[in-house]
């Protein structure tokens, strides 16, 4: 079996394959300050109540984008499941041209998700993902990553208003009912989430004019099925799709 492991900004997410299905996935929050022994008993308890036994684990990959939790996650997967992991990053061959004005900046999580997009839909598409930020990412027929667009995610934004006005509340992210808001909640709500689906639909019209005709928008990441149905230029929502590409990658480095 393989473990895939995606380190983001706000959570971390695994997933244990066999073959090429995913038959058991977790989410646990990002915590740098937490030690290695802290997210190994995580871990554990999670493989003891519905995981497969540990040491049917036996290849794991690794895409993170907080690089201190890398070396923890590395030293983990040797501990625990005495396997060295692959990492997504410099030199692992990807199979998908890289077309960046530099390839380094590229987070592995962009790439990982491309590469999972055009394995299932081929291309051109684009990647839409909702997570600490809204990233787009577009592949071209010919499976190249291009570039994309970053914005920030609707957290970030909700958050900045709570924290940058004096009087404006935290509030939960979710649809109004209506447009117009009558209190100040109902009014941040409208702004944020209909100011954000129209944020996503201008900048996936504009790469789909670049990118040309037959192009599919796949979404995916935390908000994704809250925003995704809004907005009828996504044509699929992959919830798992990082944690799928991975799976490819590491299948790809196994010829």
């Amino acid at each position: 079996m393989l473990l895939a492991i995606d380190i983001g900004n706000t959570n971390i997410v695994l997933g244990v394959f066999r073959g090429r299905k995913l038959i058991h996935h977790w989410k646990i929050q990002t915590e740098s300050e937490k030690t290695s022994d802290e997210y190994g008993v995580t871990m554990l308890n999670l493989f003891s109540l519905s995981g497969p036994e540990k040491t049917e684990i036996k290849a794991v990959i690794i895409s993170s984008v907080v690089p201190p939790l890398t070396p923890i996650f590395e030293d983990l997967s040797k501990s625990l499941f005495k396997v060295k992991p692959v990492v997504v990053g410099p030199g692992l061959k990807t199979g998908m041209a890289i077309l960046y004005e530099n390839p380094l900046e590229v987070g592995a999580d962009r790439v990982v998700a491309a590469v999972g997009a055009y394995e299932k839909h081929g291309g051109p598409c684009i990647v839409v993902d909702f997570g600490t930020a809204t990233t787009f990412d577009a592949v071209s027929s010919k499976g190249e990553y291009l570039g994309g667009a970053i914005a920030p995610g609707i957290q970030i934004s909700a958050e900045a208003l709570y924290l940058k006005t004096a009087k404006l509340p935290r509030i939960e992210i979710k649809k109004p009912k209506e447009a117009i808001g009558r209190t100040t909640v109902t009014s941040m709500q409208s702004g944020l989430y209909f100011g954000y689906v129209g944020l996503v639909s201008k900048i996936i019209e504009e790469i789909k004019r670049e990118l040309g005709e037959g192009t599919t928008v796949i979404s995916t990441g935390g908000f994704g099925a809250q925003i995704s149905h809004e907005i009828s230029s996504i044509d699929i929502h992959e919830p798992d799709l990082v944690l799928e590409g991975l799976q490819v990658l590491h299948q790809r480095i196994q010829g």
